[in-house]
Formats: C-alpha cells, sequence, structure tokens
C-alpha cells in the first residue's frame, strides 16, 4: 500500500465526527469494507465509498444504499459490515 494511501485512510478517520463513525475492515483496490455508528446514513456511506474506492462508479454489495433524485438514500443499520465495490 502506498504512503499517501495509508495517509490518506489515517486522516480520513480522524476527520469522521462522533456520530459519522466508521470502522473499516478491508481494503483493495476494488472494494471497501466498513460498518458504520449510529446516526450515519446513506449520504455519509456513499461519499464514504467515493473517496476510498476513486471512482463514484460502485455499487454496495447488498443494495443498502442506492441513488435517487435527490442524492443517495437507504437505511444503513448500526452493526453491519456494509461492502462497496466499483462497477
Amino acid at each position: 500500500m502506498k504512503l499517501s494511501s495509508i495517509l490518506f485512510n489515517f486522516f480520513s478517520f480522524m476527520a469522521v465526527s462522533a456520530f459519522e463513525t466508521c470502522d473499516e475492515r478491508i481494503v483493495n483496490e476494488n472494494c471497501v469494507s466498513f460498518s458504520v455508528g449510529a446516526g450515519t446514513g446513506c449520504s455519509w456511506m456513499c461519499n464514504y465509498c467515493q473517496n476510498q474506492l476513486g471512482t463514484s462508479n460502485y455499487y454496495f454489495t447488498d443494495g443498502v444504499c442506492h441513488y435517487e433524485t435527490g442524492g443517495c438514500v437507504g437505511s444503513p443499520q448500526l452493526g453491519v459490515v456494509y461492502t462497496c465495490c466499483i462497477n
């Protein structure tokens, strides 16, 4: 893993608020898996996936979040591990 990638991940975690937490599980060049804290919605999750994967062309493997007119919507649950992958 590149040093710049490690530093980006570190500072990304430091910038997350108490209500929008992330417990990252797996990172590779195609997918990232993570769980979220209480109060975290799909808007944050979609932004996180886009930043971590470096593209807006991704999907959630379980379909928890998706785009509709007005933004990213869905109902993420506390304690569930979610995965987003590049299409």
